[in-house]
């Protein structure tokens, strides 16, 4: 019987640890990759707004030619539309309400505040769909998104320059002379440019979140409209009613009041200083800065969110 010698087996060599995974974020940054749509620093994002800003006036100034494209009279209705609303408010509050007794100029003072609410109200509603309305341009091309609300203000403060030609015929057919005060009026344009823009911009992160904003904003800018003496005289209610404190507070501190106010004593000769509030400038700057600054940041904040979902 014979026996097989076997060497006997040779020992396995020890099997290296399986690799940690590397981090993802540290692999991307590796290779140079960056998230898409990440949210930039709040310089970098004002930066890439400036850079863009051919676009914004572009895109405001295609969207206004577009507006009334269809319409036989074109471009006329955007002088038309504000001069047929006041022409309904004139009558309805104006000789049905009598509410211009004691408002010299009256129709002059009623054109100019639906003009100034206007430019607000259509503002804030396009501001309310900027993002909402356009997911198509949002998820396909890679830019800020508040050059989207932003073109849209800018779309009605064009809108407004074209009304006011109107209203300076009104004003000199009512015989209400050009004098320098007309030149406030560009402050106090800017002014409220600012603040609409402010308004637009948190709206419109509001209305990307839950689009039946959009719905209820009507309802909210006709109680707004009503409350800021566009078709009424805040200045006589307040001399013929001994309203409490807090209500002429928020009477003569609403933004929209202030800034009607404002182009009123600008154009209208007959609405001196003494109808306005006191620090109507401050309050106009104030509510500038409020709105403009803190609805930009705002909006910038959820940069990264727009279109997901």
């Amino acid at each position: 019987m014979s026996q097989v010698l076997h060497a006997p087996p040779e020992p396995a060599e020890p099997q290296a640890p399986p690799a940690a995974p590397m981090d993802p974020a540290a692999l991307a940054a590796r290779h140079g990759l960056t998230v898409s749509g990440a949210r930039p620093t709040l310089p970098a994002y004002v930066r890439q707004l400036w850079d863009r800003r051919h676009f914004i006036t572009a895109f405001a100034t295609a969207k206004l030619t577009a507006q009334y494209s269809q319409a036989k009279l074109g471009q006329l209705w955007q002088i038309m539309t504000p001069l047929l609303n006041a022409a309904v408010y004139y009558f309805v509050f104006g000789v049905l309400m009598n509410t211009k007794r004691g408002v010299p100029d009256y129709v002059p003072f009623l054109v100019t505040g639906v003009f100034v609410f206007t430019f607000t109200q259509q503002s804030v509603m396009a501001g309310t769909r900027a993002v909402s309305g356009s997911l198509g341009l949002v998820r396909a091309l890679h830019f800020p998104r508040a050059s989207l609300p932003l073109s849209y203000c800018l779309q009605q403060l064009q809108q407004l320059l074209f009304s006011l030609g109107a209203l300076v015929v009104i004003l000199l057919a009512f015989g209400v002379p050009p004098t320098l005060s007309w030149l406030l009026a560009i402050p106090a344009l800017a002014l409220q440019f600012t603040f609409n823009a402010g308004l637009a911009l948190v709206m419109a992160r509001l209305g990307s979140q839950t689009p039946d904003i959009a719905q209820l904003m009507p309802f909210v800018l006709r109680t707004w409209m009503y409350g800021s003496g566009v078709m009424w005289s805040i200045d006589a209610v307040l001399k013929d009613h001994h309203l409490p404190h807090a209500v002429t507070v928020l009477l003569e501190a609403n933004p929209a009041a202030v800034y009607i106010d404002l182009m009123r004593f600008a154009l209208i000769d007959s609405f001196g200083a003494g109808r306005l509030p006191a620090h109507v400038w401050a309050w106009a700057a104030g509510w500038a800065l409020l709105a403009g600054v803190g609805g930009f940041i705002y909006f910038w904040k959820a940069e990264e969110t727009y279109g997901r979902g």
